[in-house]
């Protein structure tokens, strides 16, 4: 290999976004938020941002998802420990939406990938 194509390779290497998976979900209470109304805009692939909730009182472990500042639902109750706990550790989680579905069930219609960019 040619020191262009070794070059060439080195720089490729180096654009790739490295992450790790850390979870996959839906997002809940998507029908009592503002899911609904921006549903029709949202695409896969749209970054999405969790917002710890340490204050919510009927979730000590609350993690709000948002898009484009828009309170769309949260992070599954019986699913969310790890999630709050490593965002309490100031550790810098990422979500995205995986999937978009006109489920009859709410909280079935939006599922997201959470990770952490290494």
């Amino acid at each position: 290999m040619g020191v262009a194509a070794c070059a060439a390779l080195s720089h490729a290497q180096q654009s790739v976004d490295a992450s790790l998976l850390v979870q996959v979900c839906f997002v809940t209470g998507f029908e009592h938020y503002d899911g609904k109304r921006v549903f029709p805009r949202m695409q896969v692939g749209d970054v999405l941002h969790l917002v710890r909730e340490a204050g919510n009182r009927h979730d000590g472990n609350a993690v709000r998802v948002e898009w484009q500042g828009y309170k769309v639902g949260y992070v599954p109750r019986n699913s969310n420990e790890g999630i709050a706990r490593q965002l309490d550790f100031g550790n810098r989680l990422r979500a995205r939406v995986i999937r978009l579905s006109r489920h009859r069930d709410a909280d079935r219609r939006v599922e997201i990938e959470i990770f952490l960019p290494l």
